[in-house]
Parts: C-alpha cells; sequence; structure tokens
C-alpha cells in the first residue's frame, strides 16, 4: 500500500515538473516526502537499501508521470487550459499547510519575512521575464550538443529539486522547454511503433539529459541538506515564499482570456480537486513535524 502510495505521489511530482510554472519540489513538500527525498538521496550509498525502497517507487511515479503523461499533460494545456492551470494551482494551495506546520509556533524573525519575500519576488520575476521559447533550439546528436544537452539536465534537475522553482520553467528560459516534450513524446511513439531509428534519435538527447538530471539531484540535494540542518526555518519560509509565488507565476505564464461562466465553474471544480488531491497524498505525512527549534 505504502508503495503505491509513494508511486502516486511520485507521479505528481514527474507531472509538476513538466508543467511551466509549477513546482516538483513544492509538490514533494506538499506530500510530505521532500526531506525524506534528499535525506534518500544524499545517503544513497551510506544506506543504499533504505534510501532504494525509497527512491524506487518515487522514481517510478516521477517516469511515469513526465512520460506517460506528457501527451495528456499538453493535450490538456492545449483543450482546458484554464481548467488545466487551476488544477495546478490547487495541488499548491493544497500543499501549503504542510508547509506550514514546519514553522508554525516558531517565533517570526526578520529574516524569516525577508527570505520569503526575496525567494516570492525571484519566481515572480522570472515569470514575467518568461524568456524567448527555443522551438528552434539543435538538439541534433554531436559531442558538442551533447556535452549542451547534459549541462541543460544538470541545470533543469537542480532547480526541480528547489521548491517554489519550475525546473520547466528554467527550461523554457534556456530555450529547451518544447524541444525537450517533443523528444519525450517522439520517443514514446517509437517505442510503441519499435521504430529503431526513432528510439537511437530519443537516446541521443534524453541519455545525456537523463545523465546530467542526476548528477544536478546528487549536487543541489546536499546542498539543500546542509541548509535544512544549519537553517530550518530561513529555508521553509523561502519555500513559502516560493509556494506563494507559484500560483501567481501560472497565471503569468498562461493566457486566461478565454475565461467565461463554463470554464470558471469547471476551473473552480479543478480547483478543488487539486487541494483535495494534495491534501488526501500529504495529509497523513508525519514528516512536516518537527523542526529543530534552533534558530
Amino acid at each position: 500500500m505504502n508503495w503505491i502510495r509513494d508511486i502516486l505521489k511520485g507521479a505528481v511530482i514527474g507531472i509538476a515538473n513538466i508543467i511551466p510554472g509549477v513546482s516538483g519540489g513544492t509538490m514533494a513538500v506538499a506530500m510530505g516526502i521532500y526531506d525524506k527525498m534528499i535525506s534518500s538521496v544524499t545517503h544513497l550509498f551510506k544506506e543504499f537499501k533504505k534510501s532504494i525502497l525509497f527512491l524506487l517507487p518515487v522514481g517510478i511515479g516521477m517516469l511515469l508521470g513526465i512520460v506517460g503523461l506528457s501527451m495528456l499533460i499538453e493535450w490538456m494545456l492545449d483543450k482546458i487550459p484554464i481548467q488545466t492551470n487551476l488544477l495546478f494551482i490547487g495541488l499548491i494551495l493544497g500543499g501549503i499547510p504542510v508547509v506550514w506546520n514546519r514553522v508554525k509556533g516558531a517565533s517570526i524573525r526578520p529574516q524569516h519575512i525577508i527570505g520569503c519575500l526575496v525567494f516570492f519576488a525571484l519566481v515572480v520575476v522570472l515569470a514575467v521575464m518568461d524568456g524567448t521559447e527555443g522551438g528552434a533550439a539543435d538538439l541534433s546528436f554531436g559531442l558538442v550538443n551533447c556535452i549542451k544537452i547534459f549541462g541543460i539536465g544538470i541545470v533543469a534537475a537542480a532547480t526541480m529539486v528547489i521548491p517554489g522553482v519550475s525546473g520547466s520553467m528554467m527550461l523554457m528560459l534556456l530555450g529547451y522547454y518544447n524541444p525537450v516534450i517533443e523528444t519525450i513524446n517522439a520517443f514514446v511513439k517509437a517505442l510503441v511503433a519499435f521504430d529503431v531509428q526513432g528510439i537511437l534519435n530519443g537516446c541521443g538527447v534524453l541519455v545525456p539529459f537523463g545523465i546530467g538530471a542526476v548528477v544536478g539531484i546528487l549536487g543541489i540535494a546536499k546542498l539543500i541538506e546542509i541548509l535544512l540542518n544549519k537553517f530550518p526555518y530561513v529555508v521553509f519560509w523561502c519555500i513559502i515564499g516560493l509556494i506563494l509565488a507559484s500560483p501567481v507565476a501560472i497565471v503569468i505564464l498562461n493566457d486566461f482570456s478565454g475565461l467565461d461562466v463554463v470554464s470558471g465553474i469547471t476551473g473552480l471544480i479543478a480547483l478543488a480537486a487539486g487541494v483535495l488531491i494534495a491534501k488526501a497524498l500529504g495529509g497523513d505525512s508525519k514528516e512536516a513535524g518537527n523542526t529543530e527549534r534552533n534558530e
């Protein structure tokens, strides 16, 4: 049962990671597995069995969310963008109580408020900047491109791990979002059709990107673990700022001009569903409890 729940949580994190403006790290916090996920990554070799037993189902879920549902999410954003984006906002809002529990009861200090405001502003500024979408980014196979894609994977994965920061938005700013999504979808279609050439073409992009992603996650996870141990309240107030800014970023990055009565009502239903899903997946976690009172 725990494996099924962890796979579902991983799927939500995976889906979040492919949506510009939505943070996979935020969803991990919302569902109460962020600390455990970071700890499992940083202690992978020291506590291999324990780490793998946790990371494997979460990783399977993330893979299903990213690869298996990328086409569905692409279709939803194309056909029902308002409802889809409100669903994502609901998922984020539904996770706020889990994060709030990490700082509730502790005195609020100036550095906490400053951190919250700074990181709120950071996400909003990135969303306003938006960047030029790189539909024409070169993903053809070659040594230089492999190195470049490896580097993009490091940056994307590192930002995906940070709550409130959207790895997909970072890909968009770098000009690689559409090309990567299109490559994933083409790779899935090639697998289904047993198209060997298509599979090899996909591997030429996804393998260096995936290796870079692993390097990025391992590198940033250790840094985050150190910060959580030394400055837990400052970190979680910064995360609160990032999370509160994420719905704002979604609104800025997406077109809500088609909002009418029907889309408004169905959008509110989707928003409520997102809140309930986040609470259902994260509400039973005890992880969100006991931050050391050392700040």
